[in-house]
């Protein structure tokens, strides 16, 4: 009696001992989707679509400890004690006027899972996707040992990978965030290498998942590496806390750790990042999304007026070089006049004068003697030009207030900052600290060596990014038995389904000197792209840019007028934006209305390609439409292009062609 005794009790304290699993449903507003989350002992997430796996059950979970007691741990997502589940769905929208549409749709249903232990975790169900936050509810500050974020796939499907693959000065975690697409199953991903987000792991039946994060803020970036147990998944990685820095990298621009800690933040009650995962049925669902957006914070700019997005005469990727002008070209006033003059003359917003006006120390001392910044803001002025002023990161930190108060009371419109090149925990707060500040002075801001993360609507002066393999590499792009190394005009129809997805990319297209796989060489100080002018041409429409560069020099493109006078009036933001066809890195087809008028365009990779634009999506009536197509000769001279005119309604559909590396574009207005 006394041995059933012991043994009823035993078993009554392990019963009492163990928590108890609670599984939750979440289904999208169309019921496609569908999570479900399981609450027990660990804390895992699983989405199928319509009868397709998404991801299997994937742990969530973080790990912490109190700030000032080591002993003391702080964990989420084990032993999980769920308190109180609320439920809710949200109908509603929201405006964006300086987006690729007027406004934003936000319908989901949200699970809200209170947890014993200061924490809640949130769940979303879109039609078009998942996602999930932990929400931190402490009391005290806590450090953040790591996080755990596993997106676990039943089968060993293809992926589209962006590796980190040129670490600055050895510092795994510094970075610029440009990266060519690995194509490979996911058990090949490299288990040494960091990817960065948005990754993309292809279904059967032609869907797509796509990780990413949103609403970054206080917080380190995600990276991802392979699941090392399954080889079928991959699972989250951040940057360690830094605790000591020297200056370095590229012509001491950047501030590179030398010491990090075992943890990898400093956090109290806040909402923490979203982890994403896209679910699409077609590629085009991709090109017009927008998650990013949804997921974000909301814009903390009461008035946006002044905020102008537009494009920029841009002198760094030709070098200054000017033709038939009467003085030395270079980094000097006269220069700049020109670049303002051609700005004007084609209804360009501003040009930017790039790296060399200010020391490498410094944007408040060093000046370069040769340009006279007041002159030119007077000259800008009276042409209706802005100009916009290259700095670095670290100067940009560290005089932020000083400076951008003492150019925004000269007139200078904006900043291109670059070489950020880390996203941990201080670089994130570094961010927000410089984008507000040029908030307050009335600064636009381009941002370079970051990928979008949603600070764009939280602080929508910052008009760009950059975290893409863009033009510039056509500068140093290296020759392997007679041809180009990499792929551009494939990454071109890559880069618009997955970089696109998180927000704005700086590209800065626009190439007047364009050749063949064949004939492609890299030339600094004359550079070329590689596809065909008209490929060029699309970008305007297909790539999401506010603030988006004329790369050419002006002198070629007065020489090219007609192409010119095309891109100057391509709109930098849209009203209403359609995704026509496409597939991830073939090609893609667009349309963006801005007003009463559409832009369309398209592009192909080295394949040529005959493609239908069907344009029912315009209105009742008839339409001009003026039509930049890839000349007869465009496979062998890429610069060799077609103009017509034609008169065209929505009943019509059109039968176009694109050369190797070739594109398409129109501009469509109600006659």
């Amino acid at each position: 009696m006394k041995s059933l005794l012991i043994q009823t009790f035993c078993l009554l304290f392990l019963c009492l001992g163990t928590v108890r699993a609670q599984q939750y449903q979440l289904a999208s507003p169309n019921g496609k989707l569908s999570v479900t989350v399981d609450a027990g002992e660990a804390l895992t997430w699983q989405i199928a679509h319509d009868g397709t796996t998404v991801l299997q059950p994937s742990a969530i979970a973080l790990q912490g400890r109190d700030e000032k007691s080591a002993k003391k741990a702080i964990t989420f997502g084990k032993n999980v004690k769920v308190i109180r589940a609320e439920r809710k769905s949200v109908e509603s929208s929201f405006p964006t006027p300086l987006y690729k549409k007027a406004s934003v749709e936000d319908v989901y249903n949200q699970l809200t899972l209170k947890c014993r232990g200061g924490y809640s975790v949130q769940f979303r169900a879109y039609d078009d996707g998942a996602a999930y936050r932990f929400i931190s509810e402490q009391n005290k500050p806590f450090i953040v040992l790591n996080e755990t974020a596993d997106f676990n796939f039943d089968k060993d499907y293809q992926a589209f990978v962006p590796y980190i693959n040129d670490n600055r000065n050895g510092e795994r975690y510094c970075f610029s965030f440009e990266s060519y697409y690995d194509e490979a199953p996911l058990s090949k991903m490299h288990t040494d290498s960091l990817s960065i987000t948005p990754l993309m792991v292809c279904l059967d039946g032609g869907k797509k998942a796509v990780i990413m994060e949103a609403g970054l803020e206080n917080y380190p970036g995600m990276f991802l590496t392979v699941n090392p147990q399954t080889r079928q998944g991959v699972q989250a990685a951040f940057a360690p806390y830094p605790l000591e820095e020297i200056i370095g990298g590229h012509n001491r621009l950047n501030l590179i750790p030398t010491k990090r800690a075992d943890y990898i933040a400093r956090c109290a009650k806040q909402e923490l990042p979203w982890r994403v995962v896209l679910v699409t049925e077609k590629d085009t669902q991709l090109a017009d999304n927008d998650m990013a957006q949804r997921l974000a914070p909301a814009c903390r700019i009461k008035d946006i007026s002044w905020i102008k997005p537009g494009k920029v005469a841009w002198d760094w990727w030709n070098t200054c070089n000017l033709t038939g002008v009467d003085f030395k070209a270079g980094m000097n006033t006269p220069t700049y006049k020109a670049f303002i003059d051609f700005a004007a003359d084609n209804n360009l917003e501003y040009i930017i004068i790039d790296d060399g006006w200010s020391g490498n120390e410094s944007l408040l001392k060093d000046l370069n003697p040769n340009i006279d910044l007041k002159e030119l803001v007077a000259y800008g002025n009276q042409k209706g030009v802005g100009i916009i002023l290259w700095a670095s990161w670290r100067n940009s930190a560290k005089d932020t207030e000083a400076a951008f108060s003492h150019y925004a009371q000269m007139g200078i419109k904006g900043f291109k900052i670059d070489f950020f090149d880390r996203d941990d925990q201080p670089l994130v707060q570094s961010v927000e600290r410089i984008v507000a500040c040029a908030a307050e002075h009335r600064l636009v801001l381009d941002l370079h060596g970051l990928k979008p993360y949603g600070i764009q609507r939280t602080y929508p002066n910052v008009l760009n990014f950059e975290g893409v393999k863009g033009l510039e590499n056509a500068k140093w792009e290296p020759i392997v038995n007679g041809a180009p190394l990499h792929n551009f005009p494939r990454y071109d129809v890559t880069a618009p389904y997955l970089r696109m997805l998180i927000g704005p990319m700086d590209y800065t297209p626009g190439a007047m000197m364009n050749a063949t796989r064949e004939t492609f060489r890299a030339v600094n100080d004359h550079p070329m792209s590689q596809g065909t002018r008209v490929h060029q041409m699309a970008m305007y429409t297909l790539f999401e840019a506010p603030l988006q560069m004329l790369a050419d020099s002006p002198s070629k493109y007065m020489k090219e007028q007609e192409c010119t006078d095309f891109i100057a009036k391509v709109p930098t933001v849209f009203d209403e934006t359609v995704a026509l066809d496409g597939e991830v890195g073939e090609y893609l087809t667009l349309a963006r209305r801005k007003g009463d008028v559409w832009y369309i365009a398209s592009m192909t990779d080295w394949t040529p390609r005959d493609c239908t634009i069907d344009l029912s999506f315009l209105g009742e009536g008839s339409y001009e439409a003026e039509i930049f197509s890839d000349g007869i000769n465009a496979d062998r001279e890429a610069t060799d292009y077609k103009k017509e005119v034609r008169t065209v309604t929505s009943g019509d559909k059109l039968n176009i062609h694109m050369a190797p590396g070739g594109g398409w574009t129109a501009r469509i207005w109600k006659r």
